[in-house]
């Protein structure tokens, strides 16, 4: 089974710069899209006609323009459920959950902290109430992939200037600890087992020519279950595929 993740920071910009393409060539079981600033009736009937053959989920941000998240199956999910169950997060279509055999599937578009210290606050207590829900799954035996942009990079490899950045929101220490507590509870860094010492990123501001300069954040993540990392052939940051200043990232499992 192959998922795909991908914050495309508008779907009817990118779909003007004909990423479908990619996406079709790809040809992924799941695509999971976060970023995506619009509800499907803001799409004219070319851009719908580009889905179809999936089954979509939606889950826009109520706040016109903002946010928002999707998930594309090839094959309809077992159940979709939309949001955190808190109004607070919900209100800015944050989270799909999907079943399919044998896992859950949260599609997630965290938080960015930085618009100041209350939207830090806000990220850090999203991170809180995912993985309270998540240690309930656990307990109940569920296999859960957590996919997405996490808006933190967790380690000095994940971003290529990690001494500038200590005091910038995604790389500050009461961020990444939020990282480490998954990986407490239950969870992998899927990339970062099968890639130890790889150094490769996921998202380059648009000023400063920082994608040509590869000069990066590694901020979108396959967590997996513990139980189900055996089954993880591969995760592939495609980081030539352009289009938005996040990159896609592609999970390989059995």
């Amino acid at each position: 089974m192959k998922i795909t993740t991908w914050n495309i920071n508008g779907l009817r910009a990118v779909l003007g710069k004909g990423i479908w393409d990619w996406v079709r060539a790809e040809n992924p079981d799941v695509l999971c899209l976060q970023e995506i600033k619009a509800r499907p009736e803001q799409l004219d009937e070319a851009q719908r006609s580009l889905f179809d053959g999936w089954q979509v989920a939606w889950n826009p941000a109520e706040r016109p323009g903002y946010s928002g998240v999707a998930t594309f199956t090839r094959q309809e999910p077992i159940e979709i459920e939309r949001g955190l169950g808190f109004p607070e997060f919900d209100v800015e279509g944050r989270v799909i959950r999907s079943r399919h055999p044998g896992f859950l599937l949260y599609n997630i578009y965290f938080p960015n902290g930085q618009r100041g210290q209350d939207r830090v606050d806000f990220k850090l207590d999203f991170y809180a109430k995912l993985l309270d829900t998540c240690d309930r799954l656990h307990a109940a035996g569920e296999n859960i992939i957590l996919c997405g942009d996490f808006n933190t990079a967790h380690r000095e490899i994940d971003l290529a200037n990690p001494k500038q950045n200590e005091k910038t929101s995604g790389f500050m220490p009461e961020e990444r600890v939020w990282i480490d507590h998954f990986l407490a509870h239950g969870f992998v860094d899927a990339y970062r087992v099968l890639y130890p010492e790889r150094v490769q990123y996921t998202w380059w501001t648009y000023i400063t020519n920082a994608r040509k300069r590869n000069v990066g954040w590694r901020l979108d993540f396959f967590m997996v279950s513990e139980a189900l990392m055996p089954r993880v052939k591969d995760i592939v940051i495609c980081d030539q595929v352009m289009g938005s200043d996040h990159c896609p990232v592609t999970l390989l499992i059995d």
